[in-house]
């Protein structure tokens, strides 16, 4: 990484990251139907096993070191593919345009991972016209990012 050799600091703050994870959710039980009822010195019932979860969605999260710049929720029933993908990246371009105009005047550093929709042709050259300049993850490495 010649760019962290030359200035640690300078290169931290051009860097934009990126990660996806799903999010499970609950039906939770109402406060009515998780009381119980027993005697003070009888033991707590067993509870059964509850669902893993009542749904999940994917959530795309890009930061930088000031913060979460972009959550997006992958709408149900739709996948993420190379046409997604670039669109996220406007949106994460319009946002750095709005909230850290001191990056876009320089060259944005982008770390992402080996992910299917962000290898395709399609996608680097949305990355190119929108002048972020991406950092190698090398395959079949571990996920640099901090939501691992």
């Amino acid at each position: 990484m010649e760019f962290f050799r030359r200035d640690p600091n300078y290169f931290l703050s051009r860097l934009v990251t990126m990660d996806e994870t799903w999010l499970y959710h609950y039906d939770p039980e109402t406060k009515q139907q998780s009381m119980e009822s027993r005697h003070s010195v009888s033991p707590h019932p067993k509870k059964f096993r509850v669902q893993k979860s009542a749904g999940k969605v994917l959530a795309s999260i890009f930061w930088d070191p000031d913060g979460i710049l972009l959550i997006d929720y992958l709408p149900k029933g739709q996948t993420i593919n190379a046409e997604y993908y670039s669109s996220l990246l406007v949106q994460l371009k319009d946002i750095l345009k709005e909230k850290r105009r001191e990056m876009i005047m320089e060259v944005v550093l982008f770390l992402y991972d080996n992910a299917p929709a962000h290898r395709p042709l399609a996608t680097q050259k949305k990355l190119a016209y929108l002048g972020f300049q991406c950092l190698d993850h090398p395959p079949y490495s571990p996920d640099l990012a901090p939501l691992d």
